[in-house]
């Protein structure tokens, strides 16, 4: 019997799926860096009570609720592979391995392959003197757990990462247009909230899988801190101005949020603290390219 596994025995990989639920032949699995990974599975089990006991009378699966929380560093190699996928809702399937000795001849391998998985809350931030990272989490229709990696499958991983100095905040026009940098951001974070809505349908076998996982309504969100220079934020919300804001996240890549207005501005003013000012925001359109 093996040890017990240690976080540096463990990596997470996805695919993008072509039918819904299925993981494709031989696929090309690409690594996701992170931080921590915490793989989930709730059967929601349906508890039946009755009378003529104080005990449970019998316990029934109901919805199989798989989810996947990962906080994800963004790669400098290809920053935005796994992070888009909140803008596309491609579904995926995404594989947790853990492993003994080297990941190329790997042993006692448990593998937990979740299917069908689409991105329910993204969070980026980025932060002086740090990293960029994401906080992903997703929902899935199923699991299959394992003692191999995938058949056919290869699998590549990207290094690096993309660190402060590597972003940038511009703001522009509400439809993008005209940006210029904010050299004033000490901090920014933005959040996609896609609210799927896992869908059942009563069918003869796999009553306990959802058949759909839709997105509903969309929020798009986020926060920045200036070191406080400028009224420009108060006036924005005074003037009811409308802007769009664009952070670099790597290289070439980037996210786009137009047609912006500032949600609450405040400046927490205490002693011996310099001030700062926060800005929260809310847009009507997101791109990530």
């Amino acid at each position: 019997m093996p040890e017990t596994y240690g976080a540096q025995e463990c990596r997470a990989y996805f695919v993008e799926e072509t039918v819904y639920g299925q993981t494709p032949t031989n696929p090309s699995m690409l690594g996701i860096s992170s931080e921590d990974v915490e793989p989930a599975l709730d059967p929601s089990l349906i508890k039946l009570r009755g009378i003529g006991s104080r005990d449970l009378q019998a316990l029934k699966k109901g919805l199989r609720n798989p989810t996947l929380t990962i906080l994800h560093v963004l790669s400098s190699e290809a920053p935005i592979t796994f992070i888009q996928h909140a803008q596309t809702l491609n579904s995926l399937s995404i594989q947790v391995l853990y492993y003994k000795g080297l990941f190329a001849s790997a042993t006692d391998i448990i593998s937990l392959l979740y299917k069908g998985c689409r991105i329910h809350k993204l969070s980026v931030e980025c932060s002086i003197e740090d990293i960029i990272k994401a906080n992903v989490e997703l929902i899935g229709q199923t699991v299959e757990t394992g003692t191999a990696k995938i058949t056919g499958a290869t699998y590549a991983d990207y290094a690096g990462a993309v660190s402060f100095n590597d972003s940038y905040v511009q703001k522009g026009a509400g439809d993008g247009s005209g940006l210029t940098a904010l050299e004033r951001v000490t901090d920014w974070k933005f959040t996609i909230e896609n609210n799927l809505k896992p869908v059942p349908v009563i069918r003869s076998t796999e009553s306990h899988l959802l058949k759909y996982l839709p997105a509903r309504h969309r929020n798009l969100i986020g926060e920045l801190t200036f070191e406080f220079e400028s009224k420009q934020e108060f006036d924005d919300v005074i003037n009811d101005s409308e802007f769009s804001l664009k952070f670099g996240l790597g290289g070439t890549n980037s996210a786009l949020f137009k047609y912006c207005k500032w949600e609450k501005v405040a400046t927490p003013t205490r002693i011996e603290d310099l001030v700062a000012l926060k800005a929260s925001f809310v847009s009507r359109d997101v791109y990530i390219s």
